[in-house]
């Protein structure tokens, strides 16, 4: 096993139960403890875990942005009721942008019955899904890879977006908040998820409702430019009444 997929699965571990053992680490993964404890370094200077005696302990942040791999595994529920619903709102030869988020893959996941659709995303995970899907014009944005969110980003990536025209942008983020708009943890994916909605006839944004009133590092864009909201749950009064006055349609399951 790789050092990364070894560190990718102890964040999962840590997903579920907060603390990890150095010892008992080293006894399941059949590595050295000195390994570990080494894993556990980079992943403290990460800002990913906090170390404590003989362990570590999850570091709650919403300014982190964990590996894709830990991301996927979380709030799976949620992810698939707006996938469903998303689902409902694509078309037999829709143009869509889906960004690298764990959300995006589960709509790529629900819309494989559909027909002659384009896709153009960032994402080596969505790329991967669809590899089966024949009947669909599909194409990489290229970029930089960053490899623990399985995704490419940078310069090129925003001017090949730039290049194109889709009828809608699919988009998540780490948080939504009334003052603060959109955000997100890291600003060069920022950057591709603002390059998206600017490509866009319309901007859909993805998110579950985990991530309302949640403020990140770096702004994606304002809730005013939006023309749709998918989520898992109705939000409360105080957004509803701001998606009316905007213009914004927002969905939720009945």
């Amino acid at each position: 096993m790789l050092a990364i997929e070894r560190r990718n699965q102890i964040m999962e571990k840590l997903q579920e139960e907060k603390k990890v053992y150095v010892s008992s680490l080293s006894q399941f993964y059949q590595v050295s403890e000195e390994t570990i404890r080494r894993d556990l370094e980079k992943l403290e200077k990460e800002g990913l875990v906090t170390k404590s005696y003989g362990g570590a302990v999850l570091k709650e942040n919403n300014n982190i942005d964990l590996p894709f791999n830990v991301r996927k595994n979380r709030n799976v529920e949620a992810k698939i009721k707006i996938a469903k619903l998303l689902a409902m709102h694509i078309c037999d030869g829709d143009s869509l942008m889906l960004d690298s988020s764990s959300t995006a893959v589960f709509v790529a996941k629900h819309i494989k019955d559909k027909k002659n659709i384009t896709i153009i995303t960032n994402s080596i995970e969505i790329l991967i899904e669809l590899s089966d899907v024949s009947d669909w014009h599909i194409l990489s944005t290229g970029g930089a890879l960053k490899e623990s969110s399985l995704d490419l980003i940078g310069p090129n990536c925003s001017k090949t977006i730039q290049s194109y025209h889709v009828n809608k942008a699919i988009v998540s983020c780490k948080g939504i908040d009334i003052r603060k708009g959109l955000t997100d943890a890291n600003e060069m994916q920022a950057e591709v998820k603002k390059a998206m909605f600017e490509s866009a006839e319309k901007r859909i944004l993805a998110i579950d409702s985990s991530k309302f009133d949640c403020i990140s590092f770096t702004n994606v864009g304002e809730m005013s430019e939006l023309s749709y909201i998918f989520t898992d749950k109705k939000p409360e009064d105080k957004y509803i009444q701001y998606f009316d006055n905007m213009g914004i349609e927002c969905i939720y399951p009945d």
